[in-house]
């Protein structure tokens, strides 16, 4: 089983985090943080990794970036960190959440393992298919 301490990102956690997630502005990686949208994920004093989402439709909880760093993967931490994520998500009275992945990646299968289902597809010319992934959390 996966040790770890999951928490929400606070505004200490923002040199670290910007140094890893450049699929966002520093701005927008901040107001994530201020809107309690990103999880991080400590081993003893080790940052290992973080959760960022956003909603869908303003509605719907989005998983948009979940990424641990070299070394830290394959140990259990992905499948605890989303499974918390999706408590949260279900304390906050949704019922379903979602996310994406390239068909390319191997992601894919780590979220259809967790019970994520496709329910949808975005293709952009010149690029491999987006799946869009949801999994009904019960619970509203």
């Amino acid at each position: 089983m996966a040790d770890g301490v999951i928490r929400y990102g606070q505004r200490e956690d923002l040199e670290l985090l910007g140094r890893y997630d450049t699929h966002i502005s520093e701005e927008e990686l901040r107001n994530a943080v201020v809107q309690k949208r990103v999880l991080v994920m400590y081993v003893g004093q080790r940052f290992v990794g973080w959760l960022r989402y956003h909603l869908f439709w303003d509605q719907i909880p989005f998983l948009s970036m979940v990424y641990f760093l070299e070394g830290e993967r394959r140990k259990g931490y992905g499948r605890r960190l989303v499974e918390f994520w999706e408590g949260e998500m279900r304390g906050r009275k949704h019922d379903m959440v979602l996310t994406s992945t390239l068909s390319s990646e191997e992601a894919q299968h780590f979220y259809r393992n967790m019970g994520y289902v496709d329910c949808g597809s975005l293709l952009l010319p010149g690029e491999p298919l987006e799946i869009i992934l949801q999994k009904e959390l019960g619970g509203k």
